[in-house]
């Protein structure tokens, strides 16, 4: 297996007689999205300041790239620190700086790049995160959850190679917070950036994560991938997960269900499928141009494109009908009673309802297109969930291309 980037093993901390890390051993990849999930008060801003070099270990060996951290000079580590970037989870803001010199600072401290060009980035950033009108602003002048995408355009500003996120969307309303998850994903595809999170948006962190860890009593409980998360037998592990399920019942954005409720779904119109011989399709729906609208209209516009084309879809389902956020662009439709014609049907007339109500209802803002497709497959009794979920995806068909245009040229 391909060797990892940052690696604990054995790790302990303690504060007094409070164990925190307990012989903590984890694995974070390059170029991937790692997040840290557990109890609240658990130690998870504590792995994370290990991981910086904030805080070091009472015992055990932290690696970078195969070498031990505590074993590099000065210089060497100097050198290790440039390559992160933090979001504190308190923002850190300095309040005596504007907006604009917050989010400039790093530029201006650790590169010789020219003010005006500095000027430019950061009003991109600000830009995408949707903070306009601000830049002479103060932090004491701005709201909780526009302090937290200050600090993250901050911590994404010099385009660093690890970027380390703790609990980067907490207190952002549901737009807001899977736009933030939309944008550390986006930035991590595009410059390609190892990214750590600290969260405890279960199950939003699924949309976005390659991997997950589970700290649990200062141990990593598990370590994998978000589907072997979801279907581990570990009661512990079901237990967390699931009372996040409870709690939440729908995904905050859509409505809709969440990713968790894939497989019992699944297993229930199985289930139907070999007792009753119920035949059943799914469909999932694809905003296609999410990057497009990402980088032209900002993400806070893409996650609502998503947000009104739910509104649209649920307004056509039937009663049984199940519909599931499966992405960050991506629905999944789980529909009973209906062969793959049928579901083509469906999707015509989804179409046409969106067609009627493409000036005023879909779109966040004019001039903008959207571009969305569906991909649609019909269950056997020998069907598995992954098997059919990549037929799907493979026989796609566009639903159709929207643009959102100004009141004056609606007819």
């Amino acid at each position: 297996m391909t060797q990892p980037l940052i690696q604990f093993k054995n790790v302990c901390k303690k504060f007094g007689r409070n164990v925190v890390l307990r012989n903590a051993n984890l694995s974070i990849y390059k170029g991937e999205i790692t997040t840290i999930i557990g109890k609240s008060g658990g130690g998870k801003s504590v792995l994370l300041k290990h991981i910086i070099g904030l805080m070091e270990p009472d015992s055990g060996q932290i690696l970078f790239n195969g070498r031990q951290v505590s074993e590099m000079n000065k210089k060497e580590r100097h050198k290790l620190k440039k390559k992160f970037s933090y979001m504190f989870q308190g923002t850190a803001l300095f309040d005596y700086m504007t907006v604009l010199d917050n989010i400039a600072l790093p530029l201006r401290e650790t590169t010789y790049m020219r003010e005006s060009k500095i000027l430019d980035r950061v009003h991109n950033m600000l830009a995408q995160l949707d903070l306009h009108e601000i830049d002479n602003k103060y932090p004491s002048q701005l709201s909780g959850g526009m302090k937290k995408r200050v600090a993250m355009a901050r911590a994404l500003i010099t385009e660093p190679q690890i970027v380390l996120f703790d609990e980067p969307t907490t207190g952002l309303d549901p737009i807001r917070k899977n736009a933030v998850h939309s944008m550390i994903s986006g930035y991590q595809k595009k410059f390609e950036y190892t990214g750590v999170l600290v969260s405890h948006e279960i199950p939003d962190i699924f949309y976005i994560s390659q991997r997950v860890a589970m700290l649990d009593n200062g141990t990593i409980l598990f370590e994998g991938t978000t589907d072997e998360l979801q279907r581990s037998a570990e009661p512990k592990i079901r237990q967390f997960i699931h009372g996040f399920d409870i709690n939440i019942k729908q995904d905050e954005l859509t409505g809709m269900g969440t990713k968790i409720d894939v497989d019992q779904s699944f297993m229930e119109s199985m289930d139907r499928l070999q007792e009753d011989k119920l035949v059943f399709s799914i469909i999932i729906f694809y905003v296609d141009n999410m990057d497009k609208i990402n980088e032209t209209a900002g993400h806070i516009a893409g996650q609502t494109v998503v947000k009104n084309f739910s509104i649209q879809l649920k307004e056509c389902l039937r009663f049984g009908d199940t519909c599931i956020r499966y992405g960050l662009n991506k629905v999944l439709l789980i529909l009973p009673g209906t062969n793959k014609v049928q579901a083509q049907g469906f999707c015509s007339k989804l179409a046409d309802k969106i067609k009627w109500h493409k000036h005023t209802e879909l779109m966040p803002c004019k001039g903008l297109h959207v571009s969305i497709s569906a991909g649609l497959a019909e269950a056997d009794k020998l069907s598995c969930f992954d098997h059919l979920l990549s037929s799907a995806e493979s026989q796609r068909i566009r639903l159709d291309e929207f643009c959102a245009i100004s009141e004056a040229e609606a007819p």
